[in-house]
């Protein structure tokens, strides 16, 4: 006798009154989670784009390859940075306790350089402070970053330089002009510049291994350090006719 046929297998559908409850749920550990993993995330964010933006430049990198970066959903960097030239801005402004340090450092040598070294004082402050930041593991992507601000002159970077370094740039010059009383404060200024080249190509170009035959090694601050403050001193001296204060 043959058996009987089982009835078919069906699915049931909840309808949206069953189902909103449950999206409510999922929605709060969503949201608790969020919640919980936010530090993290906001810091990967941005420290995702900055890796990004020194590789690629400004226009080369969009919010969705920030998001992959940094393995976050798309929506989570506008929640927390906002547009992204807020986001590139906010790199900037994260590393704004390193213009202090040379301010400070600034301030120092100029209360307490000993005769005749008020200007190789100046220098360690302008060069030293950075050298520090280009040791550190994520210091190499912000220096990156700056040199292209400063030699690309984009219009996205002109208001965040004029922020945050227009100013440490005029409490230099304003220094190597004192301290070169021979100067006018337009040559303190080319000084300044010509500086600020050498010292960001120096932390930027890692050929040096190459270009001494195997005898230098690039980060190596403790033998490069010294020869650069000396570099610039020297030249700022002969630049303008060696006055010493």
């Amino acid at each position: 006798m043959p058996r009987p046929k089982s009835a078919p297998k069906t699915s049931v559908t909840p309808s949206p009154a069953d189902a909103a409850p449950a999206r409510k749920r999922a929605a709060s550990r969503s949201a608790a989670s969020d919640e919980t993993l936010a530090p993290n995330r906001q810091a990967n964010i941005l420290q995702a784009a900055e890796r990004l933006f020194a590789t690629r430049g400004f226009h080369g990198v969009s919010i969705r390859d920030i998001a992959d970066e940094a393995g976050v959903p798309l929506a989570l960097v506008g929640y927390y940075y906002g547009p992204k030239l807020s986001l590139y801005h906010a790199i900037f402004r994260a590393h704004a306790g390193y213009i202090d340090v040379r301010l400070q450092s600034l301030a120092q040598a100029q209360q307490a350089a000993p005769p005749g070294q008020l200007l190789e004082e100046i220098v360690k402050a302008f060069v030293l402070p950075v050298l520090e930041v280009a040791r550190q593991p994520a210091g190499h992507h912000f220096l990156r970053l700056l040199s292209r601000g400063m030699n690309d002159h984009l219009e996205e970077d002109e208001p965040i330089i004029r922020e945050l370094f227009d100013p440490l740039a005029h409490a230099f010059i304003d220094a190597i002009a004192a301290a070169l009383p021979q100067a006018t404060r337009s040559q303190a200024a080319w000084c300044y510049q010509f500086a600020l080249g050498a010292l960001l190509h120096h932390v930027n170009d890692q050929r040096i291994e190459r270009l001494s035959y195997g005898q230098n090694q690039p980060r190596d601050e403790a033998a490069a350090g010294p020869l650069l403050v000396r570099f610039v001193a020297q030249g700022m001296r002969g630049a303008c006719g060696g006055a010493v204060h």
